[in-house]
């Protein structure tokens, strides 16, 4: 939200506020840092800590992230590669160059092990014929991208449709017939978890084609992901940051004038939770869209343009969820890094829809092995885009698991 004011060089510049300290409020105001507004920059923030959903927390004796993970596609183009490594947060397997050129098209690795829900061993020969499958449609769902038509509306009627034309094709017998389609129905669960959904149905196919995909491994932070947060709080100016400031609206468009600084008009004042009244030449909102969802008909005064309302209202977004497992000792081969799940007679054929209060859990994909925290082994569950779960911490004598249920 911008001025259209001139009175900025007779205060001393342009007061310029950004509304949330996620990481894309942090990268927002390091950028301006550098520009002659910093010296009336600020961000609110309305927790007690930065970052957003980025949050490494020490668990188990070691650090888990329980919100972000990875650095999906380590390479130049990334901007928050380039920060880790300027702030050197990486080790040099993930800064050698023949990790950042590895091409992975978005698609998940093969797992380590995968295990039906009853316990028995899945081939990983079977698990790559059906990734192969799997992988190859979605490269073929990027094709549309400019096409003015397409045969289906979504992501996910595309891939079921072509993959009831695999099956007819298929000579096994019946049990190896079902136990492909529910190894698919788990690629089905690991796509959505890609991205951010609980149904491909609800992704549209024509814009698709619009991710980019960057090259190089997806790499973590073994100190945390929050390190690159801390580094890029340290790097800014001690009184930027505002916690526990949470906006309640953000008057626009307006020519405001405040006590504080006599004879200047500001166009926006933004009103905080606890009285507080802070006129800006600028604002900059970073805040979550599901914020955003529930709470611009009174954080926008006046209400956004219809077009940018429409907007927020029509693009979706899902929940992403963990559960971690803590286990005296592991059940796991040592170099074993992920620990597949096919649920048994499931299908992305079928379009069941069990109750999620009694079936939640076959919405996992599977299990990332953790590092070892001492003598203690942990990992974490994944859990496609859903309502039920957010960030769950369990041992394993509370949950009964053993080695049998992998």
């Amino acid at each position: 939200m911008a001025s259209g004011g001139d009175g900025a060089e007779a205060s001393g510049g342009r007061r310029v506020l950004v509304v949330g300290g996620g990481i894309a409020g942090l990268g927002a105001a390091q950028r301006l840092c550098s520009h002659p507004a910093a010296q009336h920059l600020r961000v609110l923030e309305a927790t007690a800590c930065a970052g957003g959903r980025i949050r490494s927390e020490r668990r188990f004796g070691g650090v888990v992230e329980v919100g972000a993970h990875w650095i999906h596609g380590p390479s130049q183009g990334n901007p928050v590669f380039q920060l880790a490594a300027e702030y050197g947060l990486l080790g040099e397997k993930e800064l050698s160059k023949e990790n950042q050129l590895v091409e992975t098209g978005g698609h998940v690795g093969l797992p380590s092990v995968c295990c039906t829900s009853s316990g028995a061993r899945v081939s990983l020969e079977l698990v790559a014929e059906m990734a192969s499958l799997f992988y190859g449609l979605i490269d073929q769902t990027r094709e549309f991208l400019h096409a003015t038509e397409t045969p289906v509306p979504s992501v996910g009627e595309y891939l079921k449709k072509e993959i009831s034309q695999q099956v007819t094709g298929w000579t096994e017998n019946e049990e190896t017939r079902k136990l492909k389609l529910a190894i698919l129905n788990t690629f089905f669960h690991v796509e959505c978890c890609l991205s951010g959904t609980h149904s491909m149905d609800l992704v549209a196919l024509a814009p698709f084609g619009e991710y980019t995909v960057l090259p190089g491994l997806d790499c973590t932070f073994s100190g945390g992901y929050q390190e690159l947060t801390n580094c890029i709080m340290a790097s800014l100016p001690k009184d930027v940051m505002i916690f526990n400031m949470p906006v309640k609206t953000i008057h626009w468009n307006g020519s405001f004038r405040e006590g504080t600084f006599p004879g200047e008009a500001f166009p926006v004042l933004v009103e905080c939770e606890d009285g507080s009244r802070l006129p800006a030449h600028h604002v900059i909102v970073t805040v979550p869209l599901g914020f955003l969802k529930e709470q611009q008909n009174t954080f926008f005064d006046p209400p956004l343009p219809a077009e940018k309302a429409e907007a927020i209202r029509k693009i979706g977004f899902g929940t992403n969820n963990k559960i971690f497992l803590e286990f005296e000792e592991p059940f796991w081969e040592p170099d074993c890094q992920l620990i597949q799940v096919v649920w048994e007679d499931t299908s992305p054929l079928q379009d069941t829809a069990p109750s999620m209060q009694d079936a939640w859990f076959k919405k996992l994909i599977g299990f990332l092995v953790l590092p070892p925290f001492g003598y203690v082994c942990v990992l974490s569950a994944l859990r496609e885009a859903g309502p039920f779960i957010r960030s769950v911490c369990l041992r394993k004598q509370h949950v009964g698991l053993t080695a049998s249920h992998f």
